[in-house]
């Protein structure tokens, strides 16, 4: 799939006065393949919104826009990143668009190993900003953290922050066993909900990594606990292969039960909604920063989704994490251009101006106000969710729980001199965090100051 983008005039190769030259990098090939769209969608559509650009073709995000300027100056897209979640494939469109493209500017990426290869690259190229898309992996912001790259949402421990306390109480979960994806992302994932199930007094039995590339998972599954020795399973296998993994599960085991698995946001997402959704009515997942059905009654939120609706209708989910994770990410841009002493400056005097808040749509804590850490992290509102049957008898989701202003650290829990998440840490340990005790009942898209119990 090609990695170029037209915007208003010929495209460039050359620096021009009077631009500002913006990658995209995303994926087209692999398990998030759909997000080429979709992330490019989000770009255009906040560029539309804050920067007077409009969309080439509304059916197609990736054929560019029209016009757009921040800072008093043009906003040229050079090129749309082909990643296919690799570092390495990341690391080669990266140069491609920074290097031989020049833009000074990358939106991006989507997947956890690609931001950690790419966070290295920010940080042998000081001059070049990055805005990270979606990536969820732990160590850009954090071990890794140059000055030169931001993230305006949450990492994959941030969006499951709640969850373990959740079945804890709900479910009277006790013992557990993960199974997932043995990358970043999914380690990263897996680290949030050790910290929240371990935290209130739940232990890991067992903790078992696949491929992402997918393949047989009947080894796999036989390594597990069977579900007569354990209370739940958490499940972190992304894209198609969710599905793969509980079809070999019910191999093994006979039919799940839906009290007993919870796993982050792979158990809904990419095409799970109506393979494994369907066989976990009632189980609970962790989010993506996001209400991901757009129920949240809040200005903040209904003003969003009328912003965001208008520009790709029937293309892009806007309450998507993908598609708002982008946009938010843009929104930040346009904002640094405009600020930036003299306007339009891009290198160290856009890293000064980019914002260090947001007013994001689904951020309630602090009157709305998102804020970056030290590390130029977002600390971000979460929402954990639950499977339920839908008015048509589908699977559809609803918002199980509101935590407010959770942190990359978890109270301390993780920090920039401990380790990475990876497949043995975090250990298991009992832990008070910010949160516990705290996480607000959700009513019909409504926050209120009742406590799950």
């Amino acid at each position: 799939m090609a990695g170029t983008v037209m915007t208003s005039g010929a495209f460039a190769t050359n620096a021009q006065s009077g631009e500002v030259k913006v990658a995209i990098m995303t994926d087209c090939k692999g398990a998030f393949a759909f997000g080429y769209e979709v992330d490019t969608a989000g770009v255009i559509a906040a560029f539309s919104t804050y920067a007077g650009a409009k969309p080439t073709d509304k059916k197609k995000p990736s054929a560019g826009m029209i016009g757009g300027r921040a800072g008093g100056k043009k906003i040229n897209i050079v090129g749309i990143g082909c990643g296919d979640e690799t570092p390495a494939l990341a690391l080669k469109e990266t140069r491609r668009l920074m290097n031989q493209l020049a833009a000074d500017v990358m939106l991006g990426p989507l997947s956890g190993d690609e931001a950690v290869a790419i966070a290295n690259y920010a940080k042998a190229n000081p001059k070049k900003t990055i805005i990270i898309g979606t990536a969820g992996s732990q160590d850009p912001t954090m071990q890794i953290a140059p000055k030169n790259v931001f993230r305006y949402h949450g990492d994959g421990a941030q969006w499951n922050a709640g969850l373990g306390e959740i079945v804890y109480k709900k479910l009277g979960w006790r013992t557990a066993a993960i199974i997932g994806d043995d990358y970043s992302f999914p380690w990263t994932s897996a680290a949030g909900i050790i910290a929240d199930f371990c935290g209130i007094g739940g232990k890991i039995t067992k903790r078992v990594w696949t491929p992402p590339q997918g393949g047989d998972y009947a080894p796999f599954i036989r390594q597990l606990p069977r579900p007569n020795q354990v209370d739940g399973y958490f499940w972190l296998i992304g894209g198609a292969n969710t599905n793969a993994g509980f079809n070999a599960f019910e191999q093994a085991y006979g039919p799940v039960s839906a009290k007993q698995h919870s796993g982050n946001l792979f158990l809904y997402f990419l095409g799970a909604d109506s393979t494994v959704a369907p066989r976990l009515i009632g189980a609970y997942f962790g989010g993506f920063g996001t209400a991901q059905t757009g129920e949240l009654k809040t200005a903040q939120a209904q003003k969003y989704v009328k912003q965001a609706g208008r520009w790709f209708p029937g293309v892009a989910d806007i309450n998507d994490g993908f598609f708002y994770n982008y946009w938010n990410a843009t929104w930040a841009l346009v904002q640094g251009l405009n600020n930036a002493k003299p306007k339009g400056s891009v290198g160290a005097a856009l890293q000064a101006a980019l914002p260090r808040t947001l007013k994001p749509a689904f951020q309630v804590a602090n009157n709305g106000v998102l804020r970056l850490d030290s590390r130029r992290q977002a600390i971000q509102d979460q929402y954990p969710l639950q499977i339920v049957r839908g008015a048509d008898g589908k699977p559809t989701n609803t918002i199980a729980g509101y935590v407010a202003n959770v942190d990359q650290t978890f109270g301390g829990y993780f920090g920039p001199n401990k380790p990475a998440p990876g497949r043995n840490f975090p250990p298991c340990v009992k832990k008070k965090l910010p949160w516990q005790g705290k996480i607000k009942v959700v009513k019909n898209g409504v926050i209120t100051n009742q406590n799950i119990k």
